[in-house]
């Protein structure tokens, strides 16, 4: 059985790096343009596949990232890339996607805002460090949690109604792209860092 305090740790910090509390104004702009039901389906779609993504990270992370020779650094770099598109969506009204496309809205949000190279990342230090089981618990924990708030920010949509939710919108965007510039700009210098060390590593003495 895991430890009391190595659960409520492991699962503040899971919880913390998770943070609903950034993801549920990007979740209400996102799916403003959705019925309450699809806003639901939505909320239950991207707290599963982030789910599912953390327990397959805490599992095997760092064997699924060795087979298919991916470092986090360009998972990051990735998860970026997609952010700064959907920045662009949002601040220039531009159409990126199919409008009937709905499945969107839950995909940016499940990976990588929930579930990105911060909480992969850490799902396998802290496997490392207290185990599978307490990792998950964690998890698991931390995550209904976070389910939880982002059903109640349906709510907080309909009552801020859409004016307020538009110039909001442009404010969010313009923050979703200094985080996708922070995820791109991170990731390469990471990358640059460890190939220089790696090159230091094997020149000849």
């Amino acid at each position: 059985m895991p430890g009391f305090e190595e659960l409520i740790y492991a699962t503040t910090l899971l919880f913390f790096i998770f943070d609903p509390f950034a993801t549920v104004p990007m979740f209400i702009t996102l799916t403003r343009d959705q019925t309450q039901k699809e806003q639901m389906v939505s909320a239950n779609k991207a707290v599963l596949v982030a789910g599912i993504l953390f327990v397959i990270f805490a599992l095997i992370g760092t064997e699924l990232l060795a087979l298919f020779s991916i470092s986090v650094d360009a998972f990051r770099i990735a998860g970026g890339i997609i952010l700064l598109l959907m920045a662009m969506e949002i601040i220039f009204s531009l159409q990126l996607s199919k409008k009937e496309e709905t499945s969107v809205a839950w995909v940016i949000i499940a990976t990588p805002l929930l579930s990105g190279p911060g909480v992969i990342t850490t799902a396998i230090l802290l496997v490392h460090l207290y185990g599978h089981f307490t990792v998950l618990i964690a998890g698991v924990i931390s995550l209904a949690i976070t389910w939880g708030i982002m059903r109640n920010s349906l709510i907080i949509s309909q009552k801020v109604g859409n004016n307020a939710i538009d110039v909001f919108s442009k404010i969010i965007g313009m923050l979703l792209a200094a985080m996708a510039v922070e995820f791109i700009m991170r990731g390469s210098m990471d990358y640059v860092m460890h190939s220089l060390n790696l090159g230091l590593t094997f020149l000849p003495l």
